[in-house]
């Protein structure tokens, strides 16, 4: 459809600024497409991703068939391209004074520059190889941290809300670890488990007291 033609049509006139906006803010990477309901065609397009036009058909289905309960917006819900990319969509019903559906707006996002953006954080993230222990072996307070962190990791408890029995868990591994060998390691582990040390040395000596079964 042409300007001229375009300029014929007062869904356009009204809705036309809105679309430019969305496509402007998102675009290249947006489609925005307002449709006919009652004629099932494309009223005009923006930023189009394939080789649809205004005036082609919208094959929108039935609008009385969409759940009412969503308040005339609908979405994000995936599509897909031809060419294999994943489309985020979302369609909104636009009413018209008497509440009749005048067009549907429809927004289709391309997930591509997410999906690659996403990986590339991904790879920079991952650790590839085991860390050379070698180059930690004299480090306690690395070691400290290591220890306490994968149990954060596993347990996904901080450390303000650890357990009795995460604390003597994490004390029995920094003990084989040999980090209380180091005279000042003490007040280190208690700051990062963010207890006192008489708690650490209380919960130290009930971890190396054999009990009667042993």
């Amino acid at each position: 459809m042409d300007d001229v033609e375009g300029v014929r049509d007062p869904r356009i006139r009204m809705w036309g600024p809105v679309c430019r906006a969305v496509a402007s803010l998102l675009g290249p990477y947006a489609e925005v497409v307002l449709h006919d309901p009652d004629t099932d065609r494309v009223l005009e397009i923006w930023n189009p991703m394939t080789t649809r036009r205004a005036g082609d058909p919208s094959m929108l289905g039935e609008l009385d068939a969409l759940d009412q309960s969503a308040t005339d917006v609908y979405g994000p819900y995936e599509k897909l391209l031809v060419d294999g990319r994943r489309l985020s969509s979302v369609s909104a019903v636009l009413r018209d004074a008497r509440g009749q559906p005048s067009a549907v707006l429809c927004v289709n996002l391309d997930r591509t520059p997410l999906e690659q953006a996403a990986a590339i954080l991904s790879a920079f993230g991952a650790p590839t190889v085991q860390r050379p222990e070698p180059l930690f072996e004299q480090d306690w307070s690395e070691r400290i941290q290591h220890i306490i962190g994968s149990h954060v990791r596993e347990t996904g408890r901080p450390v303000e809300r650890m357990t009795r029995q995460d604390r003597l868990a994490v004390l029995g591994q920094l003990d084989e670890a040999r980090v209380f060998a180091v005279r000042r390691a003490t007040p280190v582990v208690a700051g990062a488990l963010r207890i006192s040390r008489s708690t650490v040395y209380g919960l130290l000596a009930e971890l190396r007291t054999p009990t009667a079964k042993d």
